[in-house]
Order: C-alpha cells, then sequence, then structure tokens
C-alpha cells in the first residue's frame, strides 16, 4: 500500500478518536478533538498531492479519498448535532449535496466523463473543515469572543456548499446526454 493510501487510511482511523473525544464533551477532550480532526483534514489535502506529485494514483485512493472526507466531515457533523452545536437542517443540506454529486459523479464516470472538482468545491471543503473545527472549539471561541464563529463560518461553507453542487450540476449537464 502507497503512502498517499496509508494517508487515506489513517484518516478513516481517526474518525472514531475524535468521535470519542468529541462526545466526552469536556472543554479539554473538545480541544483533543479539534487537534485529531484537523490531522485528519491535513491527511486529505496530503494524500492527494502525494499521489499526484509521485504519480502514486491508485483506484484504492480514487475510491476511498472522497469517501474518507465524507465519513469525516459526516461523523463530525452528526456529533455536533448530538451535542447541540449544529442544526440538523445545515446536516442534511450539506449530505444531500456530497451524496447528490457523488451520485452524478457515477453517472459521468459511465459514460466516460470526467468533470475534475473545481475551485469552489475545494474553497468549500477548506470553510468546512475549518468551521467543524471551530465548532468543536465552540466553548473556547464563545468565551474568547463572544460570538460562535464557527456556526458563522458554516452558513459560509453552506452557501459554498450549495453554489459548488449548482456549478457541478451546471457543467456536468453540458456534456453529458441524459436521454
Amino acid at each position: 500500500m502507497n503512502l498517499p493510501n496509508k494517508l487515506t487510511v489513517a484518516r478513516v482511523c481517526m474518525v472514531p478518536l475524535f468521535m470519542i473525544a468529541l462526545l466526552m464533551n469536556t472543554a479539554e477532550s473538545r480541544i483533543v478533538a479539534a487537534v485529531i480532526f484537523a490531522l485528519a483534514s491535513l491527511t486529505d489535502m496530503l494524500d492527494g498531492q502525494i499521489a499526484r506529485k509521485y504519480n502514486l494514483i491508485t483506484n484504492f485512493g480514487k475510491l476511498m479519498d472522497p469517501l474518507a472526507d465524507k465519513i469525516l466531515t459526516a461523523a463530525a457533523m452528526v456529533c455536533l448535532v448530538q451535542l447541540g452545536d449544529l442544526a440538523a437542517w445545515i446536516v442534511v443540506i450539506v449530505l444531500f449535496r456530497e451524496y447528490g454529486i457523488t451520485g452524478l459523479r457515477s453517472v459521468a464516470a459511465s459514460e466516460n466523463i470526467v468533470i475534475a472538482a473545481g475551485i469552489w468545491g475545494k474553497v468549500k471543503t477548506v470553510c468546512q473543515m475549518i468551521a467543524l473545527i471551530l465548532l468543536m472549539l465552540k466553548p473556547q471561541i464563545v468565551a474568547l469572543c463572544g460570538i460562535d464563529l464557527g456556526l458563522w463560518l458554516m452558513y459560509v461553507a453552506l452557501a459554498l456548499t450549495v453554489y459548488s453542487g449548482v456549478d457541478y450540476v451546471v457543467k456536468l449537464n453540458k456534456q453529458i446526454s441524459w436521454s
């Protein structure tokens, strides 16, 4: 197994660890959860860069990398809903977009059409990851500045989620025959 694939597997293995820490819901455990989540998020950036730079792209990586990302973010959002730090309707919209685009990518792939991730999807991902980290640190952030920066950034990420999803559908619609 090559290094990018090992990083992807490590990201999946970090999910239960940050979930346990987050759901313990103490000030200290939330910091630990945020650190683990941040490290897991960084592996997402690293595995792709390494795979492209050293031509280590594999079928395993093509399948597991996006799946690992969805597992990581979905787990964080569900835990934050359980803790009362994130509204379920936000999570439903984000997951609808993620799984909808994944389904459309499968349809496109069946017709040998590949639409690369656009800049808006990448910005959405970074914004979402930072928002989730800030939400994990909500007690400390609110105590520090008096406002819930994580929630505000999650609203920005939500807008980017919708916009990047629409952008992807428009690009795909130009290239695929739906009949």
